[in-house]
Order: C-alpha cells, then sequence, then structure tokens
C-alpha cells in the first residue's frame, strides 16, 4: 500500500471517530462515514472530512476500515443488498480490508474470505484500550492475516495504538480479543467478590488492596480498575463507575466467548457464568456503567439473601438472580472497544 493511504474509515462512534481523528492527524486521507447523524457531526465538527455515504466513502480507497457493533453488520456491508451494492463490489480491486470490530471468530473468518474472494485483502484487528486509548492513540490491536497483509496495515495501525500484535491467520485477531476479555470479566467478579466479602469481615478497602495487589491475588481487575474507591484513584469506581469499558460491552465480549467455547467444545464453566452474570446487569440497568460496577450488583444481592434469610425470600446460598438465561448467541451490542 502507499505510504500515507487514503482510508474509508466507516462507523464514527466512541471509538471510531477518536481513531479516525488520529488518522487525519498522522497525515492519512481520509473519508469518514456513519450511519448516525450525531457521530457525522461530532466527526465534521473534529475536522474528520466525512463523505455522503459508506459507497462514496470507499470509491478510490486503499484501506476500507470498519468499527462495527457486530458481525453481522460487517457482513452485510461488506455484501450490500436490496438497496444496493455493498462495499467488496464498490471498492476498487485489492483493497485493503481492515475490520476493527469485536465480532465472532467465526464472523471474521466468514468475512476475510468474502473479501478475498472478491479481490480484495483482509486483516481482523479488534481494539483494546477503550475510549480513552482511542483518544490517546494508545490502543493495543490484536491482528489476523496474512503476514505480507499485516506488515501492510501496520504503520496504520501504530498511528493509532502504542501495541500490536500479529495473533495469527485470518480471525486470530478476534480469538485473542475474546479471550483476554474471558479473563477480565471472570477476575473482575472474583475481585468484587472478594471487596463485599472483605466488607462483610470487617476489611478496609485499602488492607485487602494492599495485601492482595502484592500476593498471588494480584491482577489487572485489581491494580487498574479496581472496583472500589480510593486505592487506585485513577479507576472509575472513584468517578461513580463511568466507563471505561461500559458493562453492555463486556456483556457481549463474553457472549462472543461463549459462542467460541460452543463451537468449539471447550467446558469453559466460569466464562459462561459471567457472561450470563454480566448479561443480567447490563439488562437490569448497568449497561451503561464501567463493567466495574458489577460489584455495586453483588452487594445488592447480598442484601436481598440475607434478608431473605429472616423474611422468607431467597433461601441462604441461592443469590436472587442466578437462574439465568440458557446461553444463547449474540453479537450486538453498541460501539466497541475495552481494556487492555
Amino acid at each position: 500500500m502507499p505510504e500515507k493511504s487514503s482510508v474509508a474509515f466507516l462507523g464514527l462512534g466512541h471509538m471510531g471517530g477518536p481513531m479516525a481523528l488520529n488518522l487525519v492527524r498522522a497525515g492519512y486521507r481520509v473519508a469518514g462515514f456513519d450511519v448516525v447523524p450525531e457521530a457525522l457531526q461530532t466527526a465534521r465538527a473534529q475536522g474528520i472530512p466525512v463523505a455522503g455515504s459508506a459507497l462514496d466513502a470507499v470509491d478510490g480507497a486503499d484501506v476500507v476500515l470498519t468499527m462495527f457493533p457486530s458481525g453481522r453488520h460487517v457482513l452485510d456491508a461488506y455484501l450490500g443488498g436490496p438497496h444496493g451494492p455493498g462495499l467488496l463490489a464498490a471498492a476498487p480491486p485489492g483493497t485493503m480490508f481492515l475490520d476493527c470490530s469485536t465480532i465472532n471468530v467465526d464472523e471474521a473468518r466468514e468475512a476475510a474470505r468474502l473479501a478475498i474472494e472478491a479481490g480484495h485483502r483482509s486483516v481482523d484487528a479488534p481494539v483494546s484500550g477503550g475510549v480513552v486509548g482511542a483518544e490517546a492513540g494508545t490502543l493495543t490491536f490484536m491482528a489476523g492475516g496474512e503476514a505480507a497483509d499485516f506488515e501492510a496495515v501496520l504503520p496504520l495501525l501504530e498511528v493509532m495504538g502504542k501495541r500490536v500484535v500479529h495473533c495469527g491467520g485470518h480471525g486470530a485477531g478476534q480469538a485473542a480479543k475474546i479471550c483476554n476479555n474471558l479473563i477480565l470479566g471472570v477476575s473482575m467478579i472474583a475481585v468484587s467478590e472478594a471487596f463485599v466479602l472483605g466488607e462483610e469481615l470487617g476489611l478496609t478497602h485499602q488492607a485487602l488492596f494492599d495485601v492482595a495487589s502484592a500476593a498471588s491475588g494480584q491482577c489487572w481487575a485489581l491494580t487498574t480498575n479496581c472496583p472500589v474507591p480510593g486505592p487506585v484513584p485513577t479507576s472509575p469506581a472513584n468517578r461513580d463507575y463511568r466507563p471505561g469499558f461500559a458493562a453492555a460491552l463486556m456483556a457481549k465480549d463474553l457472549s462472543l466467548a461463549v459462542n467460541a467455547l460452543d463451537s468449539t467444545g471447550v467446558a469453559g464453566e466460569m466464562g459462561a457464568l459471567a457472561a450470563r452474570i454480566y448479561d443480567r446487569f447490563a439488562a437490569e440497568g448497568g449497561a451503561g456503567r464501567d463493567f466495574s460496577a458489577i460489584i455495586t450488583d453483588i452487594r445488592d444481592s447480598s442484601s436481598r439473601q440475607a434478608h431473605g434469610q429472616h423474611d422468607g425470600g431467597d433461601p441462604p446460598g441461592e443469590r436472587a438472580g442466578t437462574q439465568l438465561p440458557a446461553r444463547s448467541r449474540t453479537t450486538t451490542a453498541h460501539d466497541d472497544g475495552s481494556p487492555e
């Protein structure tokens, strides 16, 4: 690809907008588009050139970068439909299709197959680092694709991120992303349960943090995104759980992990349970809060359980809300991006 390639940037939401702006500032020729008028207005106000449609943006582009909510959105955009041709048909031959959405691994592989069959190139490169990382240009990219294609998009990814890892063939970037966030979701629940238990046992938050952060309980969910205010001043808990990485996105990413567990036959019981916990939390009002706010749900459930022991409510050991729906295959959520 030519240096300072022209980029059609499709999806200018909370993550995509700052990413596109960093490319503009680095001298890339960007044509952005989003189906949400407010996102287009914000992008235009920030100095991102916007096109009249996705197809207009793609016309003449060297790279088509997509940042969409789900795999269905990616595949539908690639293929088009009754209302017009898709991106694959509209793009010049040999265009690089770079998908930075977080989607199912099999959808990423299908998107790559379709792009290659249409005479294009393809790399999947989901991101980690959240809105703060997108704005600062410090995202982590987990890339999947052929080595030569990865090298071609590397300069572009390095503008938007501080760390870029080639994880393997098509779909490998998505695989790395969902495995990482499975660890993160499970560990945040465990850390939150430990703090609530510590409260009941008379431990201060600082005492538990001082011990666990320097012992075998040390993890990112504790030392960087601590779910209680105080020990880590920069954590979302100190600003009423304003994300950060929203619980709705954690629920989405864990649902993708469950899909992968089911398709591979891996007996991932903790991942499946974490997915159901976050899905319920998001559905019951926590969607827009940081995923570390799951600690508030644990406190509330604990309180209901304690009262149930006296007023005929839930029996001891049966926390309200743990009887959750069976695994379901889903890919829908809002904008993308998650902590490193």
